[in-house]
């Protein structure tokens, strides 16, 4: 069985999508729209920005949205997807191929993700940091022991994890990650605590916009972030779609539970090659590939 897998905030490049936008019809009908719908023109950032453009909130969660999404709709008949699933933000991309939510309506909320996450960013400083080499068990018991929220947020593979809060129960905590015998960590260069309840007014603010848009049943299962199976009910896409923002990505579990359901090829629609890397460290027998057009 073929899972489509979609990236999230990081895999950004300056020139992405520009190949798309020169070649298919369909894929300049699709980013001058976004232009339209954001306001702004965010192929000029996509095509020639620099990197320090592309890192702008309001732009990077977008310009990922719309290189995945453009890429499995120029697809066209090649995207036959028996599963999809997403990192954080790419869970949005999966959601409008697998035809949950409009090329607009998913466009609209990730502007509007990416804009209310900046504001919980302002309100209070906090960060994330990177957990190589320990259990996650481990992880989770010194998170849980540390004075202020520090929470574990990304589970990325086996060894690796991402922890998130504020910015010193961060520092506190990896000390006592390094003491515990972690091999890396590491404060990462993000500018909040993205999958944690200092993201509950995002939440809060996304989950109105979720509340009125309309989501459709899916052509195929997607594995949530939150909950890592199966779903196919749009109330319950719609539910879990609003926790994302403050609960950890289990994207560990989702791929073993994928395996477990009869995945075996593993295609990355968008930008890099980062979530084939981490399937290949949680499954190794799985095959795994880049979207590609003929």
């Amino acid at each position: 069985m073929n899972a489509y897998i979609f990236p999230g905030q990081g895999a950004q490049f300056v020139g992405m999508g520009l190949d798309l936008y020169e070649k298919y019809p369909l894929a300049q009908e699709l980013f001058e729209k976004a232009n339209t719908i954001l306001g702004f023109s965010i192929t000029d950032i996509m095509f020639q920005g620099t990197a320090e453009d592309l890192k702008e909130t309001k732009v990077t969660q977008p310009a990922i949205f719309l290189h995945s999404v453009i890429l499995s709709k120029v697809l066209g008949d090649g995207f036959k997807p028996d599963m999809v699933a997403g990192h954080s933000l790419g869970e949005f991309s999966a959601l409008v191929a697998n035809g949950v939510l409009t090329f607009e309506d998913g466009l609209k909320l990730v502007s509007q993700r990416a804009m209310a996450m900046q504001k919980a960013c302002e309100l209070q400083p906090s960060t994330m940091a990177a957990v190589l080499g320990l259990d996650d068990a481990v992880v989770e018991q010194i998170c849980s022991e540390i004075e202020g929220v520090v929470v574990p947020a990304n589970y990325n593979c086996p060894g690796q994890l991402v922890i998130s809060g504020e910015v010193e129960a961060i520092n506190t905590a990896c000390e006592k990650l390094k003491e515990a015998g972690a091999r890396r960590a590491l404060v990462l260069p993000v500018g909040g605590a993205f999958h944690s309840p200092l993201m509950e007014p995002a939440r809060e603010e996304l989950a109105a916009a979720i509340e009125n848009t309309k989501f459709s049943a899916p052509t195929c299962p997607i594995y949530q972030n939150v909950t890592t199976t199966a779903v196919t009910d749009a109330e319950e896409i719609k539910k879990n779609l609003i926790s994302q923002l403050t609960a950890p990505v289990k994207w560990t579990q989702s791929v073993q539970n994928m395996v477990k359901d009869g995945a075996t090829l593993f295609t990355e629609v968008g930008p890099g090659k980062v979530l084939q890397g981490l399937v290949k460290k949680i499954h190794g027998e799985a095959e795994t590939m880049s979207a590609e057009l003929s």
